[in-house]
């Protein structure tokens, strides 16, 4: 797993990527990091599923991982993760994507473990619920457990919330007080500024980050020989269940573009 996270981050180069590179992502304001933190000091990803507004599979996880690492570099001193609040009006089926859904999972298990703190499904419909029974199983332990299902009308609901957010800063539209709504002009204003602290922070550390992925990587060879002599069953049974379980939704993406070739041969030999 060290290997492979190293290769990715040497790859992937996730700090290099910049605002116009994933700006069209942001316009309908699909994901965007709010401009306050939460109770405990951790950042908040809004999320609104419903206004996706790109197809590229590729696009979209850049543009998730954009926003994770601006998250990251905004947390309070101490603290390591981060809130998703995930607001469901104007989600339909039509809006799943069993492979975004997949390479999420990944990217947050894989590339980002740990980083997660909770995550808050607002108003979800009841087709959703569905779907999250398929999906559970693909998720590791750890992760689903974060995830809460909150509605505006349970009052139970509202104590949750209370607990999290300062009510005046949260938006209206998860039961907060705040009429501010989503300014992709203002937001693209305030990325671009928070982008140029970030690099030049990062211009600051880079020889001594690469210093640590030098060594990390000289060591990672012999982390795999002490494993291989005394492993651990139980994570790697664990490892192995998430691997065959993300596969999983391989398969079941391929059924669906199945049925969707079965119903458009139908509809040929009826024409």
């Amino acid at each position: 797993m060290l290997k492979e996270s190293l290769k990715w981050w040497l790859e992937y180069k996730p700090e290099k990527i910049r605002w116009e590179d994933i700006a069209h992502e942001a316009e309908t304001g699909k994901i965007y990091r709010a401009n306050y933190l939460d109770k405990f000091g951790r950042s908040v990803l809004v999320m609104r599923p419903g206004f996706q507004n790109t197809q590229a599979v590729e696009g979209q996880i850049k543009y998730l991982v954009y926003c994770m690492e601006n998250a990251i570099w905004n947390l309070n001193p101490g603290q390591e993760q981060m809130v998703w609040l995930i607001d469901f009006q104007g989600w339909n089926m039509g809006c799943l994507s069993v492979k975004v859904t997949r390479e999420t999972a990944r990217v947050l298990q894989d590339r980002y473990p740990e980083r997660l703190g909770l995550a808050i499904l607002y108003n979800p419909p009841k087709v959703f619920e569905s779907f999250w029974l398929l999906v559970k199983p693909f998720l590791e332990h750890k992760t689903y457990k974060k995830v809460k299902f909150v509605y505006s009308d349970q009052p139970q609901s509202l104590k949750i919330m209370e607990a999290l957010f300062e009510m005046d800063k949260l938006e209206s539209a998860f039961g907060g007080k705040s009429t501010e709504n989503f300014s992709y002009q203002a937001y693209a204003k305030r990325m671009k500024e928070e982008e140029k602290k970030m690099c030049d922070a990062s211009d600051a550390s880079n020889s001594d980050q690469m210093s640590v992925m030098s060594e990390l990587q000289q060591s990672e060879s012999s982390i795999s020989d002490v494993g291989s002599n005394a492993s651990d069953e139980g994570d790697s049974t664990c490892n192995d269940e998430t691997i065959s379980n993300l596969d999983c939704l391989d398969a079941i993406e391929h059924l669906q573009l199945d049925c969707r070739k079965e119903n458009d041969d139908k509809n040929t030999v009826k024409n």
